[in-house]
């Protein structure tokens, strides 16, 4: 029997999932709702996602090589790269996915243009998973109704995801993200050639950061908070704006955009014969709000485990085995979750200990650390001199900003 498996969404982790799955055989249907769909964010990835991911020069629209960290008091820490060789990559979310779709589809992924309403879970392990879809293909907004039956079902449809609804995943606390896409005159564009800028502080955020980052023609300019402090959004958004006037001056906004971002992994994320993966697991970063690696990442995971134990689609593989995938992704990246949840607990809290964030960051030591462990995704482990130093400049820099907190 040729084994059937669903991938509901097509962003970066079910199309990463799809191509994998695809490329070993396994028979593979993906959905996406809207096809021309551009996902409200920031667009910056890692180096290493351009590599593993094998992704062409056209998907990203301007390298980064420095970063301005601002503190609430407007005190500017300029970050560099040293080398020329690395950049953090920034992408529109419209070209990266669609990409990541087409070539999930060349590979030989069923795409499928339609609402997943609704997943009809079998009554035993031997019975198949029916999914309930609007088909848009023949470009009608309701669609026609739809069903198809599959083995298995990847849940990759985001932080709103039915699947995750369907199988009873459970809740999880989210932000709200809020951007704006800004373009500005060509005088102002060349300011953010290559630089990004970070924005801290409670007029942006209470408790994460605003960024404005460069896209090919226009800047990304947003912020985000937590749920329970969304009626805010929109002041915040002004505070940014606000902190930014002159840089943004003459800008016109061409889009306004607004997402939710999990803010920790579901409770559940593999129930029988379905696992969720990126936004509709959780795996977005504390402190650095970073999804778009982590989600294609944990597809190709997903799949690759698949692949495995179905002995590369001859049998459908049982709950335990899909677990597996679980046990990998969180023995791979526990820990990098961990310290971020930290950073961001301890120097998101106050204005005090957010001009303490960012006055550790002038330092060199704690630039090379932190672009490092971003760049290559790994906690990168510092020599235990500079690790004492980093340690007790930490200590220090909150000191001074009387900023350490019974």
């Amino acid at each position: 029997m040729a084994l059937r498996v669903a991938v509901v969404g097509s962003g970066p982790a079910g199309s990463s999932a799809a191509e994998t799955l695809a490329k070993a055989g396994i028979e593979t249907f993906l959905f996406e709702r809207k096809l021309d769909n551009a996902k409200p964010c920031g667009g910056a990835i890692p180096l290493c996602m351009v590599s593993e991911f094998d992704l062409p020069p056209h998907i990203i629209d301007r390298r980064v090589r420095q970063m301005k960290m601002i503190s609430p008091s407007n005190i500017e820490v300029d970050i560099k790269l040293d080398n020329p060789e690395e950049y953090i990559g920034m992408c529109r979310r419209e070209v990266l996915d669609g990409f990541l779709r087409d070539r999930a589809s060349k590979l030989g992924a069923t795409l499928i243009n339609g609402t997943v309403h609704k997943l009809e879970l079998p009554a035993s392990t031997s019975q198949p998973y029916t999914i309930h879809y609007a088909d848009h293909s023949n470009g009608s907004l309701t669609g026609t109704v739809k069903t198809l039956k599959v083995d298995m079902v990847i849940g990759a449809d985001g932080a709103n995801s039915r699947i995750a609804k369907e199988i009873d995943a459970g809740d999880y606390n989210y932000a709200i993200a809020f951007q704006e896409r800004i373009r500005l005159p060509e005088d102002k564009m060349a300011f953010y050639e290559d630089l990004a800028e970070m924005y801290v502080g409670n007029d942006v955020s209470p408790d994460f950061y605003a960024w404005v980052f460069p896209k090919y023609d226009h800047v990304a300019v947003g912020t985000g908070t937590m749920k329970v402090n969304k009626a805010q959004i929109k002041d915040l958004q002004a505070g940014i704006r606000a902190r930014a006037a002159r840089k943004l001056e003459g800008g016109k906004i061409i889009k306004v955009e607004a997402h939710p971002i999990p803010e920790h992994p579901r409770p559940r994320r593999v129930v029988g014969r379905v696992a969720l993966v990126g936004d509709a697991a959780g795996y977005v970063t504390k402190s650095s709000g970073e999804g778009i690696y982590f989600a294609a990442k944990s597809g190709r995971m997903c799949a690759e485990t698949i692949v495995e134990f179905s002995s590369g689609g001859s049998r459908i593989p049982t709950e335990d085995e899909l677990k597996v995938y679980l046990k990998r992704w969180d023995k791979k990246y526990g820990l990098t979750y961990k310290v971020l949840d930290i950073l961001q607990t301890v120097f998101y809290r106050t204005d005090a200990t957010r001009e303490a964030f960012v006055e550790m960051c002038s330092d060199r030591d704690v630039q090379k650390l932190t672009f490092d462990s971003y760049l290559y995704k790994t906690v990168v482990p510092a020599n235990p001199f500079i690790q004492m130093k980093i340690t007790a400049k930490t200590i220090g820099s909150l000191l001074r900003g009387n900023a350490l907190a019974p």
